[in-house]
């Protein structure tokens, strides 16, 4: 009997290519992560990072830089430096949030305490700012901060946003822009800078990188309302129960009336769920076609991002980022 023809996704293809590169940003990672004197932030640090994460971020830096044809050592730190301040947010995000689970294991903060995560985090901040002075390069140095700062305030914009059934489509763009885009579109970027690409390339990987990471987070989003989550670490209806206010009940919202309206500010706006409230959300965004506009917008941001690699060298990464694309959205089949 023949055995079924395994199919690599672009993610891995991408890793066959680059992960000589990947080891190397492993070590660094390892690394600098390191303390001599408080041993609890490597041990903070190693139980997020050595979580099994697709380190996809760095990934992106690693291979705007290589396709851009740069045969320097900097990509390396910069695609450390873009895990360290993804990690760092994540080490943020779970206390502000409350999480006690990620990647489908329990959090740092609760492991250890809040305290903890906070400093840990703020720690993996300065050494990502201590790996992007060592490029030498001021524009990346720009890239990077900016990029951080948005994070920033979009995590500070969602706190407003948080279980406020008025939060307009306008604004949750603008919170996922920051939460998510910011850092794919920097980690694209600073690797086209740092590999002295013309404006044209490096205009080209910022908008694959932004317009990547908006599909990337309204495709989670949407998962949780149903989809291929498996493996995803997350579980349907995790969103609804935290009350969240995603794409898909923004724009169940705006179409319903006014009992409808009743029923999202019991469930999101007053956190009043009970029994069969889940079931119930889903068959109105089903009413609505809320899922469906939303999976079509996550789709558009798609074709966006394989669009806007026009202007990049033909080959095998440029093939593999615009499956990536594809891949991002493959995950509501």
């Amino acid at each position: 009997m023949n055995e079924p023809v395994r199919i690599f996704t672009p993610i891995e293809q991408l890793l066959v290519l680059l992960g000589g590169d990947m080891d190397r940003v492993n070590t660094l990672i390892r690394t600098r992560m390191a303390s001599e004197h408080a041993p609890r932030i490597p041990e903070v640090t190693a139980h997020l990072v050595e979580a099994g994460g697709k380190r996809l971020r760095p990934l992106l830096t690693l291979a705007a830089a290589r396709l851009c044809g740069y045969e320097g050592e900097h990509h390396i730190r910069l695609a450390a430096t873009v895990e360290f301040i993804h990690t760092a947010t994540l080490l943020h995000d779970d206390v502000v949030d409350e999480s006690a689970r990620r990647r489908g294991r329990p959090t740092a903060n609760l492991l250890w305490d809040n305290k903890s995560s906070v400093l840990v985090g703020d720690y993996l901040f300065a050494r990502a700012f201590q790996l992007m002075v060592e490029t030498g390069s001021l524009r990346v140095l720009d890239i990077l901060a900016n990029a951080s700062a948005v994070i920033a305030e979009g995590e500070v914009l969602q706190l407003s946003a948080a279980a406020n059934v008025s939060t307009t489509e306008a604004v949750y763009l603008l919170v996922i822009r920051g939460k998510t885009a910011a850092l794919f579109a920097a980690a694209t970027e600073a690797g086209a800078v740092i590999a002295g690409a013309p404006e044209a390339q490096v205009r080209a990987l910022r908008t694959y990188g932004d317009t990547l990471g908006m599909s990337f987070q309204i495709t989670d989003d949407l998962l949780d309302y149903g989809g291929a989550s498996a493996g995803l670490g997350k579980n349907t209806g995790d969103d609804f129960r935290e009350r969240k206010v995603t794409l898909p009940v923004i724009r169940a919202l705006a179409a319903g009336g006014a009992d409808e309206r009743a029923f999202w500010a019991r469930v999101i706006g007053k956190g009043d769920q009970r029994d069969g409230d889940f079931e119930t959300a889903l068959e109105l965004m089903a009413r609505h076609g809320s899922l469906e506009s939303t999976r079509a917008i996550a789709l558009d941001y798609a074709g966006q991002a394989g669009a806007a690699l026009g202007p990049l060298p033909e080959g095998p990464i440029r093939r593999h980022l615009a499956d990536l694309a594809d891949y991002v959205v493959s995950r509501l089949a």
